[in-house]
């Protein structure tokens, strides 16, 4: 169960660093946006992670009917992709490469990175990253960071799901290996 100072304090370190990033410098994320615990009404298992795109929300489930509830940010129209998935990886400050489909869609904004980015603050990524595979195949779909926090809440990303980085580091410490991960 989160704790009020834990989330305070991991939220308080990953706002520090996130402030040196131009495009989440000053943002101040929406009261409806944090993180709460919710009752809901569907017949997910507890330990398991939960994405419902129409509302922009996932679910890591603390029991029966109980959740812990992250406002996220999702693939943009023909590129999310539901599914059934494990987190079979998971990373700090994950390094990133935009895939072959990601260039080919818009070279202008992809190609300089065609032979991969550093983790850190300023990459897409974010702070922590949970890989979603099926079967031993990587997916190369991510519930990850974002160091552009004001895309919380709408469908602009390439498939991922994305939250805020001191919420995906929250998540991230909850969340073992080998974890279900559906997207609905």
């Amino acid at each position: 169960m989160i704790t009020r100072r834990t989330f305070l304090n991991t939220a308080a370190a990953t706002a520090g660093l996130a402030a040196a990033g131009p495009a989440s410098a000053q943002y101040l994320v929406p009261e409806s946006q944090l993180p709460r615990v919710v009752q809901i009404d569907r017949d997910y298992a507890p330990g398991e992670i939960h994405v419902e795109p129409q509302s922009f929300k996932l679910y890591w489930m603390l029991g029966p009917g109980l959740a812990l509830e992250y406002a996220v940010g999702i693939g943009r129209r023909g590129l999310y992709e539901s599914g059934d998935f494990r987190i079979n990886a998971k990373k700090e400050w994950p390094s990133w490469t935009p895939t072959p489909d990601m260039i080919e869609r818009d070279p202008a904004a992809y190609e300089q990175y065609a032979d991969g980015m550093e983790g850190g603050i300023n990459n897409p990524l974010g702070a922590r990253a949970l890989y979603l595979f099926q079967g031993n195949r990587d997916t190369f779909l991510r519930i990850h960071g974002t160091n552009a926090p004001r895309t919380i809440g709408s469908a602009v990303s390439n498939g991922c799901v994305r939250l805020v980085n001191s919420h995906i580091s929250d998540l991230y410490n909850r969340v073992p290996l080998g974890t279900r991960a559906v997207l609905h």
